[in-house]
Parts: structure tokens; sequence; C-alpha cells
């Protein structure tokens, strides 16, 4: 096994979860010019060919204009916006002779944007929330050999025009306030260009992303593979490639598979294996110098690293492309974390790799004082997530935003899980059902590859559906949204209209701003969980619709609640906005832990989501300050937390909360020996490839045969009867006859060398066992 460093991502770079090694790239951020034209003259005065003009003054991308790092600090309404600044041409000569292409990439400008470059028209894009960008090769080869025919001079003049309507309720907006003043839970607004801009040089033919197709599924902890679909953008047509995939874990490259075909118009497809040899795993030195907890249940299954928030260990991937004569296209870097979700286990719980698993969740709707929906640095996402943390929040509900890529990127790093929601609309119609669903897909390609999601919001609270009980286009689209979601992604659960009036979903979820008492009378039962308050589902729509009700053994969250402020003047008039106020530290812990017992109490609900993090402008109830100061101390809070937890856990039934991973493998008819490590734990399957006793160089294979399967025994490990044999302590291998009938056993001898010895352990001392044939679960 090869021993290597890892390479990580430059940390600068505003996709690192989906980087090469070779990357040529340059910001755009800092200063361009800008201009409003309230107006909207500027086309007609042809700005984008000539220049900006109006009161042209300097604007720091990306920062919004509304906001005081801009900059510009102006809340006013204004919904014409144009950017102005000379870029050049970043390729070197050998990547132009190579055919590298020059991108312009957008991570998000908000609502409509149009570009030009020296006055050629290159793109536009309509959503204010993901990403875009346009191939400008062709448009700057053409302007530099007029403007010097011999090559010289390449700079051009790159010029942005937005559109965002200020008043438009069919617009996705989420928390943005309609009109120029914030009020309550609704904020400023945050028009133009508020994520990162760059161009980068790529080659020509190359490894899509997951917004242009690349999916890698790492919920197969069983099989312990990764299911890899990757896309190849700029492809000759009727060409084929072919894919090398290099699996690293710690320091060690655990495979290289390489020669997987990329078929003429199609992805390539494969299962990629995962597991960790014993020699191997004891060899292992984690990134961060921690040491690996093999023993831990919850953080290794049978040779695989799991990812959770308490382990958040992650697999590298080097992806690298071919062409026919095996001359290298591409190359790029990305991570990816092994972790299943469980939601239809039929018992109310919500699993994360086979065990019920209590999400304290913490709302997050990523505002900051001087950048608003824009984080300041990169480094303030991921001193978000380490705020929650601190507190014992095992992860978050994104708010109403699609936050910066670089959060699930530090989410997937620190274990955090992440529920990802869309902005919403305040009004339905066919122009918001096609802007949302655009944005939608868009999203959930950006995401799809990031362990920490684990959850899917489609609404909240019926924004955008004011008559769901009469409208059936209005349940409709929820529904329509909510089957597209599954068709793109199978892996994760779907909340579909997060606090009340589900239409069809995953999960029951519900907000309620009780207080204590009242939310211990919400949460004592499923019925008044699901009709207390605002209710949870909805009644037949005459003919047309049928009624929608829970699903017994669906989770249940509570996905909003609390939203306490604090008293901090004595000016009642000048205190922030809360659903109930505390008077001091004391009495703002004393409630948050008293509403914490009170929703965990019955057992009933399996995660919650408390609002909310830090105060936003004039909503002041967060755990911490707008600013990021915290109210309370965050150890306090995270006893708080883990006491809820703890609450719940302890309120499961024996028999589910010891309950793992329910294995679905066979033994396969090649199979003819198991690999185990201590104390008769199996690691994987051998199988011949041509002859049922092979023994010569074994193929190894993800078991499809896990002890668990054996109704005998408890974790993977084999119990005895009373009285009963046990494994000689040099066993290394159970030999097998037909249909999983043990017959020997294989075993060290005292020089090392192996020897066939008759069994010492019969499998039929297991209990309850058929004669040495392994029995297994339907």
């Amino acid at each position: 096994m090869k021993t290597i460093i890892p390479t990580f991502p430059d940390p600068t770079y505003p996709r690192p979860d989906f980087s090469r090694p070779a990357r040529s790239w340059r910001p755009l951020n800092g200063e361009w010019s800008f201009s409003f034209d309230d107006l909207d003259h500027g086309l007609a005065s042809k700005w984008h060919i000539n220049g900006i003009e109006g009161y042209v003054r300097k604007i720091k991308v990306p920062f919004v204009y509304q906001s005081r790092a801009s900059g510009i600090d102006d809340q006013d309404v204004h919904e014409v916006l144009w950017y102005e600044r000379t870029i050049v041409d970043i390729r070197d000569d050998d990547e132009r002779r190579d055919g590298q292409r020059l991108l312009l990439r957008f991570g998000a400008v908000d609502y409509e944007a149009t570009v030009w470059l020296n006055g050629r028209f290159v793109g536009e894009h309509r959503g204010g929330n993901t990403p875009f960008d346009f191939d400008i090769t062709d448009a700057m080869e053409a302007e530099a050999r007029i403007r010097d025919p011999l090559g010289g001079e390449r700079d051009c003049k790159l010029i942005v025009r937005v559109f965002d309507s200020a008043m438009d309720t069919m617009q996705p907006r989420g928390k943005q306030h309609l009109g120029s003043k914030p009020e309550g839970i609704w904020y400023t607004q945050s028009s133009g260009i508020w994520q990162s801009v760059w161009l980068e040089s790529v080659p020509r033919i190359r490894i899509a992303d997951s917004s242009h197709g690349t999916i890698i599924r790492s919920d197969d902890i069983e099989g312990g593979q990764l299911h890899c679909d990757i896309a190849v953008d700029g492809r000759l047509a009727g060409q084929w490639y072919s894919l090398k995939i290099d699996i690293v874990f710690g320091n060690f490259l655990l495979s290289s598979t390489d020669g997987i075909p990329v078929p003429a118009n199609q992805r390539a497809s494969c299962k990629i294996d995962v597991r960790i040899l014993p020699d191997v795993l004891k060899n292992l030195s984690p990134d961060d110098g921690q040491s690996y907890l093999f023993d831990d249940p919850t953080a290794w299954l049978e040779g695989v690293a799991l990812w959770s928030p308490e382990h958040p260990q992650l697999y590298h991937l080097g992806i690298t492309l071919f062409d026919s004569t095996g001359h290298q296209l591409d190359e790029i870097h990305m991570s990816t974390g092994m972790r299943a979700i469980s939601w239809h286990n039929g018992d109310g719980t919500l699993r994360l790799n086979g065990r019920p698993y209590f999400q304290a969740l913490v709302l997050d709707q990523g505002y900051w004082p001087e950048t608003l929906m824009t984080p300041p640095t990169a480094k303030a996402l991921e001193a978000d997530i380490k705020m929650a943390k601190a507190m014992g929040f095992n992860g978050c509900r994104k708010h109403q935003k699609v936050e910066d890529a670089m959060f699930m990127y530090h989410a997937d790093r620190l274990g955090f899980l992440v529920w990802g929601e869309m902005a919403s609309c305040q009004e339905f119609s066919h122009d918001s059902v096609e802007r949302f669903d655009q944005e939608w897909k868009e999203m959930v390609r950006r995401d799809i590859n990031h362990p920490c999601i684990v959850a899917w919001t489609l609404a909240n609270e019926s924004w955008g559906y004011p008559d769901l009980h009469h409208e059936v286009a209005q349940r409709t689209h929820l529904k329509s949204l909510y089957y597209q979601t599954r068709l793109l992604d199978p892996t994760r659960p779907i909340n579909s209209n997060c606090g009340w009036e589900h239409v069809v979903t995953d999960l029951t979820t519900f907000h309620d701003y009780a207080d204590a008492g009242g939310m211990s009378e919400r949460c004592a039962s499923e019925i008044s969980i699901c009709t207390r308050g605002r209710a949870v589902f909805l009644p037949p729509t005459g003919t047309m619709e049928p009624a929608t009700s829970h699903t017994p053994g669906a989770p249940i969250l509570c996905t909003e609640f609390g939203g306490i402020n604090m008293v901090t003047t004595q000016d009642a008039s000048k205190e922030g906005w809360g659903y109930t106020t505390a008077t001091d530290p004391a009495d703002l812990l004393h409630r948050l832990a008293e509403l914490c017992k009170a929703v965990v109490a019955s057992g009933l609900v399996s995660g919650f989501c408390y609002t909310q993090l830090t105060d936003i402008e004039s909503e002041t109830n967060g755990l911490y300050t707008y600013d990021r100061k915290p109210k309370l101390e965050p150890e306090e809070v995270k006893v708080v937390i883990q006491r809820a937890r703890d609450t719940y856990y302890h309120s499961l039934p024996p028999e589910i909360a010891k309950t793992t991973i329910k294995w679905r493998g066979r033994l396969r008819e090649t199979c003819y020996a198991f690999q185990l490590l201590q104390n008769g734990r199996i690691l994987r399957a051998m199988c011949a490839t041509t002859s049922l006793y092979k023994t010569q160089n074994p193929e190894y294979v993800p078991s499809e045969l896990n002890l668990n399967d054996c109704l005998t025994n408890a974790g993977g490990q084999l119990r005895w009867a009373k009285g009963g044999g046990g494994f000689a302590d040099s066993c290394r291998n159970i030999m097998l006859a037909g249909e999983g009938l043990a017959v020997y056993l294989l075993a060290e001898a005292g020089d090392g060398v192996g020897g066939w010895v008759k069994n010492k352990a019969n499998l039929g001392d297991v209990i309850g066992n058929e004669e040495g044939r392994l029995v297994f679960r339907d």
C-alpha cells in the first residue's frame, strides 16, 4: 500500500470542494466601477458597449451596495445596477496552445445578470442564489485580434448589468424584505453580485462538477463502495474517454482504479471499494494528528471509515481523465464521507449510519453586520460552524438561503449536518413555479456530493403557497418538487413544507414558539403535534385532492422553536424583536433548558432546530449577538443540548436503541472463506473468479455476507452458547463448504505458517445456528 502526502485545495479558491491541482485562476473580487440606473436607460445609451455612465463610483465586489463593506452603504431601492472592470486573459502560452478554455465564473448574482466583453454579449443568467459561468475564450481572442493582430494586448472591458426587483413577489427572495427598510423577521435586501467572481483556465475536455452532472454517492456503507457517475464537459462527438480514480484515506493511497470507460454521449459509472484492510489500518495517520478510533462502531464499520459530526472522516478522491490514446486531459480533487441516512424505519427514528441519531440543529440564516448575506471572509463561515458546535449543536437548518459553497466544504471537514433550503417566493403563479424550479434544481446539483447535506427542505411555512387548503395547483407543485428531488437524490429525506401544511413529505416537521408549558402539551402525543396550533397536514380539497396525514412511524422533528431575546436596555422601544423575552442571561439559559426538555420529554420528537444562532438586524433572538459575541457561556448551552439528546436516547425502547445496520448481504456462489478481524469480527469475503476453491491470489471483494445477517450474533461478533467452543487465538479464516456450511478453520501455526486444523469452534455452537449452517434474515 502506497504512503502519500495528501494534496489539499487552496483555501482561498471559491470552490475547494472541486479543484484542479494545476489550476490557473484569478479572483476578480475587489474594486469595480459601479453605477445605479434608476431610469433604466443604460441599454439604450449603449453602456454595455461604451462603458457605464451616470454617477460612477467604486464598489468592492462581492459585497452588495446595501452593505457597509461595499463602500456604498445605500439601502434605498435601486433595481438596475451596472458593474465594470478590466480583465486580461490569464492563460499562459502553453495553456493557449493546448486549447485551454477561459471561464468567467460567478458564485451568485441577485437577480438577473447580463454580461458583455468589449460590447460582445457573452451570456445571461436568471436566479439570485446559484452559481453560473460563461466560456469567454472566443470573445477574448476575437477582441485581442481586433485590437492587436500581432497578439500583444489582451485586456478587455467586462460589463455586468443586474436587474433585481425590490417588489416582485414571484421572485425567490427568502428573508429579504419587500422595499428598502428591514423590520421584524425580514431583512435588508441584497442586490447584485454577492458571491465571488473569478477567472479560471480549464481543459477544453474536462471532468464536470456536480452542477454539470458528476455525482458521487457515498451512502453505501454496508457494501463499502462509492457509487460514481462522472460526467465530461466539452467532449468531442462520438469520442471515447477513460478515467482513473484514486482513493486516499489519511496518509495511504487505498486504491487506484484505471481504465474506467466513458462511453460516447454517456457518463462513466463505476463502484469503488473503500474498505480498509487491517494491515493498512494499523499504519494510518489522520490528517489532524488525532488517533483513529478503530474499535468505535460509530466511527468504523467493517473497515469503512464513517462520517458523522462526531467523526468527520473523509476519503479524498483524485479523478483523472484520458483520451483514447492515453493522453491525460484533466485531473480534479474532491472529498467525500461515507454515511447513510435512514428515515423509513417505521419506528419514528431518523438514523445516521444505521443508529438512531438525534439531530440537534440551530437555525442559521447567514447574515453579517458589515456584509449582509455575503460572508466577510471564508474563515467567517468556518467560525459560525465552530460557534454552533461549541454550544452542542450538531448541525443547522440553513434558513431561506443557499449558502456560499465554502460553507459546505467546512461542514464536511468539521462534521456539521446541514439541511439544504432555497429562498422562497412570496406568491404563487406559473412564473414563480418556473423561477423556483430552475434554482431549486441548480441548488441540489451544486450540493449533492457533500456528506454534510442530510435533508432537503422544499418550502417554509407555506411561503409562496398561500392557499394550500383550496388550490390544487399549489399542492401539485409541491408534489412535483418532491418527486423531482427524489429523482435527483434518492439518498436524503425531503421536508416538503417545513412547519405545517405538508403535502407529501418524508419527515413530519412542525414549528411552535410557545413557552415550555405550551411545548410540553404540544409534544405530548402525535395527535397534539399534528393538530395543535397551525395544522401540520391538510384537509381534502373536495374530490380533487385527498387529505394528507402523518405517516405512521415517520420521524417527527420540531424544526423551529425558541426565538428568545433578552432585555438589554431599560427602554422597551429600543429592544429588538423576539418571540419571548428573557430578563438576563440566567433567565435565558433557564428558558432554553425548559424548552428543550419539553420538546424531547415524550420521546416522540427525533430532532429539533432552535431559533436561532445569531441576532440579525432587528431580530435579536440569537444565542450570539449579530457581531458573534455569545450571550451565554457556550459550555452551559452545550450541557443543555446534550441533556436533551440523552433524554431522547434514554426514551428509546432497548430493541431500537441498540439497533445497527441490518445487512442485506448473501454469500456469493464463489465465496469460499471469510477474512476475520479480532474476536470473530468479519472484514470481507474471499471469492474465486473461476473456481469454487481457488487458492491462489483470491479476489477480495466487499462482503455480501456480514455476520449481522446471522440471527445469532450482535454487531458482527459471534456469540457462543454457554459452554460452547471458541475460536482458537490463531484463527483467521472460516472455510466454507456449500450453502454457508462451516467446515474448517484456517489457523496460524506457531511459526506463522498457515496450517489446516479441525474446528476448535464449530458454528453449531452459535446460539440458534443449525448444525454449522449460517441462518439469514429474510
